[in-house]
C-alpha cells in the first residue's frame, strides 16, 4: 500500500494536475462548458495515449539505439531535477504554460495535453518507474493503473476548474506547483543515485 502510494505521488507531482487548472482555464476563456468539456476529455485522453506509449516503447526505443538503462536512469534523473528545479525557482507550471495559450491552435493537445498533462517529467517518469529488469509486467500493469489514476483526478479537477480556481487562485496554484517540485527533486536524485550504483555495480545500503 505504501508503495502504491509514493508511486501515486510521483506521478502527481510530474503531472501536477492542480498546476493545469489555471492552464485550462486560460485556454478556454470564453468558450462554452460544451466545447471546455470536449477540450477535457481529449487532452485526458492524448495524454494517457503518450504516457501509455513510453510506458510500452520507451525502453525498447532505448535498447534499439544502444544506451543502458542506468545511462538513461542518469540523464532522466538530471532532466527531472532541471525541471523540478523549474519549478521552485523558475515561474510556475501555470504561469509558464499559459503564456502559450495566445499562439495555440489546438488547444486540447497543445498547451494543454503537451506539456501541461504529458510533460517531459511525466514522460520520463513513465519509462523509470517501469523498467523491465526491475519491474515484472504485474507490477508495470500496477504503476500504469496509479499514473492513469492520476489523470482520473486530472480530469475531476478539470471539469470542475471554475470552483478549484475560486478556491485556491493562480498564487494557490502557483505554491502547490512549487511543493511538487520539491518532491520531485528528491525523487530525481533518487534515481540519479541508483542509475550510478547500477552502473558501476555498486551495492547502495539505505
Amino acid at each position: 500500500m505504501n508503495e502504491l502510494l509514493a508511486i501515486f505521488i510521483f506521478f502527481f507531482a510530474v503531472i501536477d494536475p492542480i498546476g493545469t487548472v489555471p492552464v485550462f482555464i486560460a485556454v478556454t476563456r470564453g468558450d462554452s462548458e460544451k466545447f471546455k468539456r470536449k477540450v477535457i476529455y481529449k487532452a485526458v485522453a492524448v495524454s494517457a495515449a503518450v504516457l501509455l506509449f513510453f510506458v510500452v516503447a520507451g525502453e525498447a526505443l532505448l535498447n534499439a539505439i544502444d544506451i543502458p538503462l542506468s545511462a538513461f536512469q542518469i540523464a532522466g534523473g538530471i532532466v527531472l531535477m532541471l525541471f523540478a528545479l523549474s519549478m521552485i525557482f523558475g515561474e510556475s507550471k501555470p504561469e509558464e504554460e499559459i503564456k502559450s495559450v495566445r499562439d495555440s491552435t489546438e488547444t486540447a493537445i497543445f498547451p494543454l495535453a503537451i506539456p501541461s498533462i504529458a510533460s517531459p517529467g511525466a514522460m520520463l517518469g513513465a519509462v523509470l518507474m517501469t523498467r523491465n529488469n526491475e519491474y515484472t509486467w504485474v507490477e508495470q500493469a500496477i504503476t500504469s493503473s496509479m499514473m492513469l489514476a492520476v489523470l482520473v483526478v486530472v480530469l475531476i479537477l478539470l471539469l470542475l476548474a471554475t470552483q478549484v480556481h475560486k478556491l485556491i487562485g493562480d498564487s494557490g496554484a502557483s505554491i502547490i506547483s512549487r511543493i511538487m517540485g520539491l518532491i520531485l527533486s528528491s525523487v530525481a536524485v533518487n534515481n540519479i543515485l541508483d542509475g550510478i550504483a547500477h552502473y558501476f555495480g555498486l551495492s547502495i545500503s539505505v
